[in-house]
């Protein structure tokens, strides 16, 4: 497989073929097989929020942001869903792993997900694009071998939701089992699910999965474990980045304009050799009507 023309292809908005799909998914589960739950990532990275299949700010995520292997990258999940183009925005992210696998890490979010991916939009999308769900079954095949975090540099931990009452190590995600049916509760599941809140302790969590975890949680997970941050996505900031818990947590969300109509900017974070936090804040960028217009060869490629 081409993975420099596959990504020049889609960077162009050309369509991606079912045999295509086929084969990225099978070489993307030989190395994410290999990977451990908690992925160790090196500096300098640039953490990257939901993208949820609006591939024309995926595309601007790139542009502002660097593509790799210039810029080393940190996905923090949700793939797919909400957006018109999952099938390209997953499959983007997947060459670019294939083809930099040490300079880009992708973590697995709550989208990523047999029944949440059938109500949310990929299972229609596939259906619409390539005429039965045969695509959707190859790339939900793949949600289970994709990690459920990030270690950077030893002192940020990343994951797509949030903390959960099982887990008070680091170490204690490490021995999850990844490579299981999807469940609807316990630690995997609140690391996709689970949000910060200003009530203290523990609490149900209207989303209806997960918890949601006060400040005095974040504190001491980040105390216990010698841990500067803990860096997530989930949830829409309108801002596209919003600290919370005394700097404890800070959440990066980077589908700018969600859905096509919230209105909130996009955002990346930059996590320096030094420790310093950078934040690149973006607007939506424009649509095509036709996602597959051939349109000029990004610069990235000239």
């Amino acid at each position: 497989m081409d993975l420099d023309s596959l990504i020049q292809n889609l960077f162009s908005y050309k369509s991606i073929k079912q045999e295509q799909v086929k084969q990225l998914i099978e070489s993307s589960k030989e190395v994410f097989s290999k990977e451990p739950n908690v992925l160790n990532v090196n500096l300098p990275v640039t953490i990257c929020g939901d993208i949820h299949g609006q591939f024309s700010d995926l595309l601007e995520i790139f542009k502002v942001g660097g593509a790799p292997p210039d810029t080393n990258y940190l996905f923090l999940g949700d793939y797919v869903d909400r957006g018109h183009d999952s099938v390209e925005s997953f499959c983007l992210v997947l060459c670019f792993k294939l083809r930099y696998p040490t300079r880009v890490s992708v973590v697995r979010g709550n989208h990523e997900s047999v029944q949440i991916s059938i109500t949310y939009g990929l299972y229609d999308e596939c259906l619409r694009k390539f005429g039965s769900p045969e695509v959707w079954k190859m790339i939900t095949g793949l949600f289970e071998y994709l990690p459920i975090s990030a270690l950077v540099d030893n002192k940020v931990f990343c994951m797509h939701g949030g903390l959960s009452p099982s887990i008070s190590r680091v170490d204690d995600v490490r021995q999850l089992d990844r490579f299981v049916t999807e469940d609807h509760e316990g630690a995997i599941c609140d690391l996709m699910w689970s949000d910060p809140d200003d009530r203290p302790g523990w609490n149900v969590n209207p989303r209806g999965l997960g918890y949601t975890f006060g400040p005095e949680i974040s504190i001491n997970f980040n105390h216990v474990n010698n841990l500067t941050l803990v860096a997530r996505a989930h949830q829409l900031v309108m801002e596209g980045y919003n600290w919370c818990h005394d700097y404890n947590v800070v959440t990066v969300f980077s589908a700018p304009n969600y859905c096509y109509r919230c209105g909130n900017l996009g955002a990346l974070m930059i996590i320096e050799e030094n420790m310093k936090y950078t934040f690149v804040q973006y607007d939506a960028a424009p649509r095509q009507s036709n996602p597959y217009v051939t349109r000029r060869t990004p610069d990235y490629f000239l």
